[in-house]
């Protein structure tokens, strides 16, 4: 489908014997362009996440959301009720750090098989479960640059069990963004805190941006979007890529 200059599909991510469903968005210009993996929330590939997606497109870089719950929850997608909450809670309870990576290195391949995709120019972008992910996935070499927004459960665990996320930042090969709002419950100060001493202890290029703000500031869809900090966070992603993807 073709939408304001680009063009949207739904596609098909093989992993092995899994099929990943993933939707795309291409910018509507020749030539070949960076790519942005962007990671989905709880709540699967919805409206949001898809129009972060288009958003990128429409910004000059092909990207790709893939469903990270297809193997229990193949086509799930929800909305920002309690329900809603409880039942993506579920789900990435049921996620796995390798099988994650996993995921994402088939999206990575997937991407280096489109003729207008730069291959070496490669990023990522995810959002509350979404924002642990890419900071996981920031370990893979392929990786350049990562926006992670209100990522939870860094400090203190790991998709699926084992050594908390944060212990792997030595790992993390290119720069990193990470956004947090002041007023999240969910991530105490002093976890954005530690996420930002260890990515100066080893020495990370990276740049940590706290927002008076809810968790889930990001989007216009959820009670606790806040326009100023999406907006001024927006400029910061777009300089991220601009500086660590469109150069290469």
């Amino acid at each position: 489908m073709t939408n304001a200059g680009i063009r949207t599909l739904n596609v098909k991510v093989p992993n092995g014997n899994l099929q990943i469903h993933a939707y795309l968005a291409e910018p509507g210009n020749e030539g070949t362009h960076p790519a942005v993996i962007v990671i989905q929330e709880i709540f699967g590939v919805n409206i949001h996440i898809r129009d972060v997606t288009e958003r990128l497109a429409k910004e000059g870089y092909v990207a790709i959301a893939p469903a990270l719950f297809q193997r229990t929850a193949p086509g799930f997608e929800a909305g920002y009720t309690p329900e809603d909450v409880q039942v993506g809670r579920k789900y990435k309870d049921q996620t796995k750090a390798d099988e994650l990576l996993s995921d994402i290195q088939a999206t990575i391949a997937y991407l280096r098989t489109l003729p207008y995709v730069k291959a070496d120019a490669i990023g990522s972008i995810g959002f509350c479960f979404g924002g642990h992910v890419v900071y996981l996935a920031a370990t893979l070499p392929e990786i350049k640059a990562t926006a992670s927004f209100y990522g939870g459960g860094i400090v203190t665990s790991t998709p699926g069990g084992g050594a908390p996320t944060i212990t792997r930042t030595s790992e993390i090969k290119g720069p990193i963004y990470a956004f947090f709002g002041t007023k999240d419950t969910g991530i105490p100060i002093e976890q954005t805190e530690q996420v930002e001493a260890e990515l100066q202890k080893h020495q990370i290029p990276h740049q940590v941006f706290r927002y008076e703000a809810e968790h889930g500031f990001f989007c216009d869809r959820r009670a606790s979007y806040n326009p100023e900090a999406a907006a001024d966070a927006w400029k910061h992603v777009l300089e991220l890529f601009q500086q660590n993807l469109q150069k290469i």
